[in-house]
């Protein structure tokens, strides 16, 4: 909603509203309040609450004042404080009449219901991952030659091949892993949307789950390591299918490629400074509302302290309670270090490489003597060219977004 609509709507003493479906959980002094299908939320007072369940009974913004006044001994300014609801799209009505407010983002899969999904919330539900695990992990032990290497990504000679399967394993666990997120979140009342991200220079498929924060918190933690659970229950089941498959053969050899296809995505989640699901559960168990936009602000304080000595800039940090603050002072190190070392892997690793592989694939292009050639060729350099575009124009719609937002 525009700034303009918002001052259009007249808020008097007299006014009555209407406000969207809104929901609330408590957290420490304050309370966390928000509209799941829009994913605003925001915290407020104890009087901020006091006040929404008072304009939902339908008293105007005098009727909350004189309540509030006789309940609190304090002075609230319910007029300011309807005007700032409108604004976050909390309110549906002023007297009859609809408040215009952003259209609500489609959610995917809407007709996967909370009801369909509500299983997964079972306390009962987490044991399955862990069994197939401690399976993998005792076949292991019996068998440890089985355990795959890196030569079994390269379970072909063409490299088309490779490719091909590799992504078309790597992105059904990865689609899994997304519809894990989004299920749990939708069994505990958040829409969730599934849609393409960047981090650093990583292209990623992420899940906007905005709103679990309104959830108790083993249904948070639940949707936040829903993906991770995928991951292991899918890599577990590939070592497990090794002990039964004959070692040398076509199967054997995937299976132990799908091993690894499952498992080597966890080490981008344990990158806990690109905000990955392992993130999500530090933030938890800390207690910070952004970590991450905390410690950003912390560390750009630190640079301009460091570049410049006379720089004007206050600590953004001391406004925090003093746990949160030290766990935002404690990320800010593994933010700057991480972002760093990533940055690092690019440049001397990552950038060589699909240099080389372009070059080898035009090289294959000019001398190809099959058809064959020329196909494996030409998808190798639509792969990485699909790949690039893609992060770029993911980065600037986000970026857009922001300007926007």
């Amino acid at each position: 909603m525009s700034g303009a609509e918002s001052a259009a709507t007249v808020v008097g003493p007299d006014t009555r509203f209407r406000l969207h479906a809104l929901t609330w959980r408590e957290d420490g002094a304050e309370w966390i309040v928000g509209r799941r299908e829009t994913r605003t939320f925001v915290a407020m007072p104890e009087a901020g609450i006091r006040a929404i369940r008072l304009l939902q009974q339908g008293l105007s913004v005098a009727g909350c004042e004189e309540r509030l006044l006789a309940e609190t001994g304090d002075e609230v300014d319910v007029a300011d404080f309807v005007r700032a609801l409108i604004g976050l799209g909390f309110v549906a009505e002023t007297e009859g009449r609809p408040v215009c407010s952003d259209p609500v983002p489609p959610a995917t899969l809407p007709r996967l219901r909370p009801e369909h999904v509500r299983f997964l919330l079972n306390p009962l539900v987490p044991l399955l991952p862990a069994v197939l695990v401690i399976g993998a992990l005792a076949a292991l032990v019996c068998r440890p030659e089985l355990m795959p290497t890196y030569h079994d990504l390269l379970w072909s000679d063409r490299g088309s091949v490779v490719i091909v399967s590799g992504a078309v394993v790597g992105w059904s666990i990865l689609l899994l892993h997304e519809l894990a997120h989004l299920a749990v979140a939708r069994a505990a009342g958040v829409p969730g949307r599934i849609g393409f991200g960047t981090r650093l220079q990583f292209l990623v498929v992420q899940t906007d789950i905005s709103g679990i924060e309104l959830a108790p918190r083993r249904h948070r933690l639940t949707a936040y390591l829903a993906g991770i659970a995928v991951n292991l229950s899918a890599g577990a089941t590939a070592f497990l299918l090794l002990t039964v498959t004959s070692s040398g053969s076509a199967t054997h050899r995937l299976l132990a490629a799908t091993v690894l296809w499952a498992l080597l995505p966890l080490t981008f989640q344990l990158m806990m400074f690109m905000r990955t699901d392992v993130y999500f559960v530090l933030q938890d168990l800390t207690g910070c509302r952004d970590l991450y936009g905390d410690s950003r602000a912390y560390a750009r304080h630190l640079g301009a302290r460091l570049l410049r000595r006379d720089a004007p800039t206050s600590d953004p940090s001391r406004a925090l309670p003093a746990a949160e603050r030290r766990a935002v002072r404690i990320y800010s190190v593994v933010l700057v270090i991480g972002t760093v070392l990533c940055l690092a892997g690019l440049a001397a690793y990552t950038v060589p490489a699909e240099i080389r592989l372009v070059i080898t694939a035009v090289r294959d292009l000019q001398r190809a003597h099959t058809g064959l050639d020329l196909a494996d060729a030409l998808l190798t350099l639509l792969s990485l060219a699909t790949i690039h575009v893609l992060w770029l124009t993911t980065r600037l719609r986000d970026r857009a977004s922001r300007r926007t937002g």
